[in-house]
């Protein structure tokens, strides 16, 4: 069984609710979700507890009181979900900007004979390959963003910060005991904190063309948090160096 976590703060109105309940009926998986309501002040909590209702043994909710943001909210599902011995966890946005459908393509890379820590999506654009939709200024300031951290990480990572990813049960604990240094740029430290656990880190993480990824609007990153961002890369930066 794969365990999916999607982290929720004020979903209610944009949580595609039927685009979970056909997957999951689907049953071509052996995949379950864990949501983690986020402290949210809507009814999110509401909607998730009718699709639980449906789909009670594919379906759990950790209900998390006051908004945590979205790095700690997933570092937590993943140290619940990782009690229940689950080969790979992993973590979708809940506006399914990454469709469920992409789950089967990073699960087929789980299965090679060097079994990989981080299975992870990437939002390149690929002519006659993939559907990639993103918001122009947002695609040229992640492109500018990407090639620093790859050059701090030094490894040819294209994208981190794609949030579709499948996490062996192996490295969690090396992952996500520890809380992280930014709410928004934890991806950035999963990879220093493998790259320091690790010696064969390299051949253990794989990076997958995404086929198809869709930008929706009502992100939660306000658009100013660009400013801060280059603060909180040093800050990651020196903090694992």
């Amino acid at each position: 069984m794969t365990v999916i976590i999607i982290p929720c703060f004020n979903e209610a109105k944009r949580l595609p609710i039927e685009r979970f309940e056909t997957f999951i009926k689907s049953k071509s998986l052996e995949v379950a979700f864990l949501f983690v309501n986020d402290g949210s002040t809507d009814d999110t909590i509401g909607v998730l507890m009718q699709l639980k209702s449906k789909f009670n043994d594919q379906v759990e909710i950790l209900e998390l009181k006051q908004n945590v943001g979205k790095a700690e909210a997933i570092r937590q599902g993943m140290l619940t979900a990782k009690k229940e011995n689950h080969h790979y966890l992993g973590y979708f946005d809940a506006d399914l900007a990454t469709p469920l459908d992409e789950i089967a393509r990073l699960l087929e890379y789980t299965k090679r004979n060097v079994v990989p820590y981080i299975v992870m999506g990437s939002r390149v654009k690929l002519f006659g390959f993939s559907e990639i939709r993103r918001n122009v200024s947002r695609h040229y300031i992640g492109r500018v963003f990407a090639t620093v951290v790859s050059n701090m990480l030094r490894l040819p990572i294209y994208d981190t910060q794609c949030g579709a990813k499948l996490i062996h049960s192996k490295v969690v604990s090396t992952l996500f005991n520890e809380k992280f240094s930014s709410k928004w740029m934890f991806d950035v430290e999963l990879f220093f904190r493998l790259k320091n656990k690790y010696t064969d880190f390299e051949c253990r993480i794989i990076e997958i063309p995404l086929k198809k990824w869709n930008d929706i609007a009502g992100s939660k990153i306000p658009f100013s948090y660009f400013l801060q961002a280059p603060l909180d890369l040093l800050r990651i930066y020196f903090k694992y160096k």
